[in-house]
């Protein structure tokens, strides 16, 4: 086996539902305005997943077209990374599910759960399967239907989730072992438990028997982000092998502009390198990388060959960041 086997992105896709709710919308469920959600979130408007329509739909979707991209078919799969916080089922994993939807063969199939930080989670569990020689073509996906777990009578937290998926094809290319190689070049993951109370959801199969609706402590998450995820950026470089300064584009997780703004200030990454998409899509907790990464893909922001770095912290709290050039 090549000593060189990097886990390389040779597909991408995206899903979001058709309902559009825009801030003057959810102004008629809550007391909040458009004014109050743009000044502290940026956020303009999030897509919300119809009746019936559930996150393995989502997720299967995103997965169809990043095979497509990647000039793939279902028959090629032979594993399936879900990161997810509201699978369909308690069990079995969503991953199954996008496995029977889209017709792919046995093979590996299961869920990674560290809520927003899922897809960077994912992205590092496929990263040790494919760059072993254990998978040929892994698909990791991050899909949410964040909306079920709100309380829309909390409007500090009701207008910042949305729903999406977006997911990513994983192949193995033998590389020189360079900076300059495409592929997961570092990963850094982070967790710590004790911060539990400032962003969790208030139920579970072995507490309540509910699924439960999310809390948070807004200003406590504000300010562990910024200093926290700075730190495993700078790790996930430093594994990588680069700077900062090689970075193309910024990809963090679109929890909200102002963590967006200050993440980047702190790491002195120019804000024309930040890919937004918080305003249309809100925060769509482990699909957001993703969703933000098709979306500069497909606009031609983000071009082969270009060193991408994406970041994310979410509930646990978990966190983490990785480099990856396309």
């Amino acid at each position: 086996m090549s000593s060189n086997l990097r886990s390389v992105v040779t597909g991408v896709g995206d899903y979001l539902p058709a309902r559009i709710v825009s801030n003057d919308d959810l102004a008629k469920i809550v007391e909040t305005s458009d004014e109050w959600i743009r000044e502290r979130t940026g956020i303009r408007e999030r897509r919300q997943a119809a009746e019936g329509e559930t996150t393995s739909d989502l997720a299967t979707h995103a997965a169809a077209k990043a095979l497509a991209a990647a000039g793939r078919t279902p028959a090629d799969v032979d594993l399936i990374v879900v990161a997810t916080t509201t699978p369909d089922l308690t069990f079995p994993a969503a991953a199954t599910m996008v496995q029977r939807k889209l017709g792919a063969p046995i093979g590996i199939a299961f869920d990674v759960q560290a809520v927003c930080s899922g897809f960077v989670y994912a992205l590092a569990v496929v990263d040790n399967f494919v760059a072993r020689g254990q998978s040929k073509c892994a698909l990791v996906i991050g899909a949410e239907t964040m909306t079920r777990l709100m309380d829309w009578t909390d409007r500090a937290t009701c207008v910042l989730f949305g729903d999406g998926a977006g997911a990513v094809v994983l192949e193995p290319r033998a590389q020189q072992g360079a900076t300059s190689d495409r592929g997961i070049l570092g990963v850094a993951l982070r967790a710590d438990g004790a911060k539990q109370d400032l962003l969790y959801v208030d139920g579970g199969p072995s507490t309540t028997g509910t699924t439960g609706k999310l809390r948070m402590q807004g200003n406590q998450v504000f300010r562990h982000a910024v200093v926290n995820i700075s730190e495993a950026v700078l790790a996930a470089a430093k594994t990588a092998g680069v700077s900062l300064s090689e970075v193309d584009w910024f990809i963090p997780h679109q929890a909200n502009q102002r963590i967006l703004e200050g993440v980047a200030r702190r790491l002195g990454i120019d804000a024309s390198r930040v890919i937004s998409t918080v305003a249309e899509h809100a925060n769509t907790s482990a699909a957001s990388i993703p969703l933000a990464m098709a979306k500069a893909i497909e606009d031609g922001r983000i071009k082969p060959g270009q060193l991408l770095l994406m970041e994310a912290m979410g509930g646990g709290l978990t966190w983490g960041a990785a480099v990856v050039r396309l």
